[in-house]
C-alpha cells in the first residue's frame, strides 16, 4: 500500500485483510439528477464583503439533525432508572494508540424518609440517585504509524429483524501519515457470556478488559496527500475528510468510492506570521475545519493563512462564495495584522454557526453577520486563554414554551485552562460591549486613541472542571450525550472530556445545571457538573468520540462476523439526502 510520489487518483485503494479493492473516481451524485463529471472549484477571487446576503439553508428533517456530526445531536437516548448506562468511549492519541473505552454507569436509588411533626400526616419521602461508573478496555489498537489527528463515528445502522450480531457503528480515524482508517464498531454492549470467558484475563490484568470480538478493522483507505485535519460522517452512507493537501474528500461508504473532492485554494506567502510552521519557501496551507448543515446541502470550510470562510453547495458540488472575516472583529478576538486571522473550528447551530479562532470564538447569523463573541476577558473571568473544541448543546424544550417552539441551545467551548464552558447566544441575552476608555496621553499634545469594541459578548451560564474540579491540562476534546428518562422525560447529559496528560473523565449534568434561574439562586457562570469517574490511558490524547451503546434485542444472534447487509443501509440512507 506504500506509494511514492504523487497518487494517481484512479489507483486509491482500500485494503480489507489481505484483498486490495479499487476506487476509481465516480462522478458526484448528491442530488438526484446525473452529473457529467462535477468541476472543481475555482481559484478564489478577490470578492468585496458579501456578508449583508442571507444563506439560504432548508430547514432540516429530525432524522437529519439526528445523523449530523456537526454538532451534538439533540435526539436524547431514553433510558429508564434502574438499568446501567454502557456508553462507548474511542480516544487518539499522539503516540499512535487508538483506545476503546466501555464506561458502564450504574444508577442507585435511595429513598429516605423524613418524619413530619404534625403526627396525623404521615412521614415523607426522598428520591435520590447517585450514579457509579466503571471503566474497562475494549480494544487497543497501534492504529497508524504517526500521531492520531481526529476520528469520526458514524450514526448505527438501522435495526433489521434476524440481523447476524445487531447494529453496529462505524468507526474513521486519521493521523499525519496521510491515511484513514476504518473500523467496524459493535452498537452493543458485549453480552453476558463474553463477560464471563474473560474473567480469567480480568485477573491478570491491571485493568478491565472487557473484548468484543466484533470491534475490528476493515481497512485504509488513501485518498489524501498529506495529514489529516478533519473527519466526519454527515449521515450513514457518507464519509467528509480534510487534509493539509487543501482538499475535502467525499467518500462513499458502500463501496468506499471517492465521490467528489473539493479543492481549496493554496494562500499566497504574505510575511511570516507568528506561529508559521511551514518549511522554507512554503506557505501554512490545508483545511482547519468544515462543518455540513444537518440538512446536508450546504458545508463552510476554513483554511489555514486565510481570513475567510467558504461555502459550499453539496448537491453540486462547487464553491457558492467566499465570506471575509471583518477586521474590525479580527481585532477584538485578538486577530491582529501579525496574527494569521485564520479559523480552526466551525459549527452549525439551529440558526447560526461559530467559528473558533486561537483564543476566541465569534457567532454568526445566519445573514453571515457576526452576532457576538464569546471568550470575553471580564465575562470568562480569567485572561483569553486558548480554544481548543467547540460544540452546540441542545437543552431541549423550555418550560411553559409554545407548542411548536424550537429547541434551545447553547455553545460548549474546551478551552487551555481545562474548562468547558456554556454560553448563551440567544439576541434577548448577550451583553452589551463594555465602555470605551479614556484616550491615554501620548508625546507632546498627541493622545492614543484605544480601540472601541463594538461586538456584544454571549451570556456565561456555567462552566465545568477547571482549577475548581482539580482539572489543570487542557481539554483536547469532547463528547456530550444527552439522556432522557423514560418515565417522566427529565433531560440529563453525560459529558466525555479527554486531556492532554492522558486522562478521560466523565462528568454528569443535571437538567436544571444548564438553566439561569436568579429567582431560584442558579446564578450564571457557577460551577456545574458531577465528575463521576476518570481513566488513565497514559498517553498524550489529541481527539475524543462517544456514543450510547443500544441494549441488544431480545432474540439477537450474536456473530462475529456482522458486516453484512451495507448495500440496503446505505440506499435508505441515500433517499434523506
Amino acid at each position: 500500500m506504500e506509494s511514492n510520489g504523487k497518487r494517481s487518483a484512479l489507483h486509491r485503494t482500500l485494503t480489507t485483510d489481505d484483498r486490495r479493492l479499487p476506487l476509481p473516481v465516480l462522478n458526484i451524485h448528491f442530488s438526484n439528477r446525473k452529473r457529467d463529471n462535477a468541476p472543481e472549484s475555482e481559484p478564489v477571487e478577490k470578492t468585496e464583503q458579501q456578508s449583508t446576503k442571507k444563506v439560504k439553508a432548508p430547514a432540516p428533517t429530525k432524522a437529519a439533525r439526528a445523523s449530523s456530526n456537526s454538532s451534538t445531536s439533540a435526539t436524547p437516548f431514553k433510558v429508564d432508572n434502574t438499568s446501567p448506562i454502557h456508553i462507548q468511549v474511542v480516544a487518539g492519541s499522539y503516540d499512535r494508540v487508538l483506545h476503546g473505552i466501555t464506561a458502564t454507569v450504574t444508577p442507585t436509588t435511595t429513598t429516605t424518609s423524613t418524619p413530619s411533626k404534625n403526627k396525623k400526616k404521615a412521614a415523607s419521602e426522598t428520591t435520590t440517585t447517585s450514579y457509579k461508573v466503571s471503566f474497562a478496555d475494549t480494544f487497543l489498537f497501534n492504529a497508524h504509524a504517526s500521531a492520531i489527528r481526529g476520528l469520526a463515528l458514524s450514526p448505527p445502522s438501522a435495526p433489521t429483524p434476524g440481523q447476524k450480531g445487531g447494529q453496529k457503528v462505524l468507526l474513521a480515524t486519521g493521523a499525519t501519515d496521510e491515511r484513514i482508517n476504518i473500523y467496524n464498531i459493535s452498537a452493543h454492549p458485549p453480552s453476558a457470556k463474553a463477560a464471563d470467558d474473560q474473567k480469567l484475563l480480568n485477573s491478570i490484568t491491571p485493568r478491565p478488559v472487557l473484548e468484543n470480538p466484533k470491534n475490528r478493522e476493515l481497512g485504509t483507505l488513501l485518498h489524501h496527500s498529506s495529514n489529516i485535519t478533519r473527519l466526519v460522517f454527515p449521515n450513514r452512507s457518507k464519509l467528509l475528510s480534510a487534509s493539509e493537501d487543501s482538499t475535502v474528500a467525499v467518500t462513499r461508504v458502500r463501496d468506499w468510492a471517492l465521490l467528489h473532492t473539493f479543492k481549496c485554494p493554496i494562500p499566497k506567502a504574505q510575511g511570516r506570521p507568528s506561529g508559521d510552521t511551514a518549511a522554507l519557501g512554503a506557505v501554512p496551507a490545508g483545511v482547519n475545519d468544515f462543518a455540513v448543515h444537518p440538512s446536508n446541502k450546504i458545508m463552510i470550510s476554513v483554511s489555514k493563512g486565510e481570513r475567510s470562510m467558504r461555502l459550499w453547495n453539496l448537491e453540486t458540488g462547487k464553491k457558492s462564495r467566499v465570506l471575509n472575516f471583518p477586521k474590525d472583529v479580527l481585532m477584538e478576538i485578538g486577530e491582529g495584522k501579525h496574527s494569521t486571522g485564520e479559523a480552526r473550528r466551525i459549527v452549525w447551530g439551529e440558526d447560526e454557526f461559530a467559528v473558533a479562532f486561537d483564543r476566541d470564538v465569534m457567532v454568526f447569523g445566519m445573514d453571515c453577520r457576526p452576532r457576538c463573541r464569546v471568550m470575553r476577558q471580564d465575562v470568562v473571568g480569567s485572561r483569553m486563554t486558548k480554544v481548543h473544541e467547540i460544540k452546540y448543546v441542545s437543552l431541549g424544550k423550555q418550560e411553559g414554551a409554545e407548542e411548536g417552539a424550537e429547541e434551545k441551545n447553547v455553545l460548549a467551548v474546551a478551552t487551555e485552562d481545562g474548562r468547558i464552558l456554556f454560553f448563551d447566544t440567544a439576541e434577548k441575552e448577550l451583553l452589551e460591549p463594555p465602555a470605551p476608555e479614556e484616550p491615554k496621553e501620548g508625546a507632546g499634545e498627541h493622545k492614543i486613541k484605544l480601540f472601541e469594541a463594538k461586538t456584544p459578548n454571549a451570556k456565561l451560564i456555567a462552566q465545568l472542571g477547571g482549577k475548581t474540579a482539580g482539572v489543570l491540562g487542557r481539554i483536547k476534546d469532547f463528547t456530550v450525550l444527552p439522556i432522557e428518562e423514560e418515565e417522566t422525560g427529565k433531560r440529563s447529559w453525560f459529558i466525555a472530556s479527554a486531556s492532554s496528560d492522558g486522562r478521560v473523565r466523565m462528568w454528569r449534568l443535571e437538567s436544571n445545571d444548564l438553566l439561569v434561574k436568579e429567582d431560584e439562586g442558579l446564578q450564571a457562570g457557577r460551577q456545574v457538573g458531577e465528575l463521576l469517574g476518570t481513566y488513565e490511558t497514559e498517553n498524550r490524547i489529541t481527539c475524543l468520540g462517544a456514543f450510547v451503546m443500544i441494549p441488544r434485542p431480545e432474540g439477537s444472534v450474536e456473530s462475529e462476523y456482522e458486516f453484512d447487509s451495507e448495500e440496503s443501509e446505505d440506499d435508505d440512507d441515500s433517499d434523506d439526502e
